[in-house]
């Protein structure tokens, strides 16, 4: 797993994002890429914008190793229905974008930090691996001892995010139930994920 936490605005500029809607994104400042060609306008080829949506859609998730995201396509291929619909089911059954989704954790990579230091239980059992697959139904908690970290107690009062439908969260007890696998269209992303365009890069 890459260690990404201090690059993660690297990642925004460099996918030319707010990838997560954050305030302190320096894209609100500099609309352009890093480094001394940032500035320069590319015209992208098809190749290049189904590239850019998997990395938008990796990038999201805490920069999902590559050989990981290529296991996440392949298991929403196998399953019945729309491909690119099973995909994002998929990455939001992840235990780490569930926690940041309850609003437990600042930011994605914070909850993969949290979850790697035994912080998280679900349903009651500690569980200290951040692609753990979360199933309907599930309840995730923060332990006990770790409800006063500031990290958590911050997040969990910010108004900065909402906690969606498919979710449903006691931000007092710092606990939450995974009620269903959401379609596309109920994931509260920042900017447009095209997953139809990454199931386009993987079928080439």
């Amino acid at each position: 797993m890459s260690k990404r936490h201090s690059a993660k605005y690297k990642i925004d500029r460099r996918l030319g994002v707010n990838l997560w809607g954050r305030a302190k994104s320096p894209l609100n400042k500099r609309e352009y890429g890093p480094g001394q060609h940032g500035q320069r306008r590319k015209k992208p080829s098809d190749y290049g914008v189904q590239l850019m949506a998997k990395q938008k859609l990796k990038g999201y998730y805490g920069n999902i190793s590559e050989k990981q995201f290529r296991k996440y396509y392949a298991e929403a291929v196998r399953r019945k229905g729309d491909t690119s619909e099973n995909l994002i089911g998929i990455l939001e059954r992840r235990l780490d974008a569930v926690l940041y989704r309850m609003k437990f954790v600042p930011t994605v990579f914070a909850s993969r930090q949290v979850v790697n230091h035994g912080h998280v239980r679900v349903n009651g059992k500690r569980v200290n691996i951040a692609s753990y697959m979360i199933k309907e139904g599930d309840v995730v908690s923060i332990r006990d001892k770790s409800k006063d970290m500031a990290l958590i107690v911050e997040a969990s009062t910010s108004s900065e995010r909402d906690v969606p439908d498919y979710l449903e969260v006691d931000a007092k007890e710092l606990k939450g139930t995974f009620i269903r696998t959401p379609k596309l269209a109920d994931v509260p992303y920042p900017v447009q994920m095209e997953p139809n365009l990454v199931v386009e890069f993987y079928s080439r």
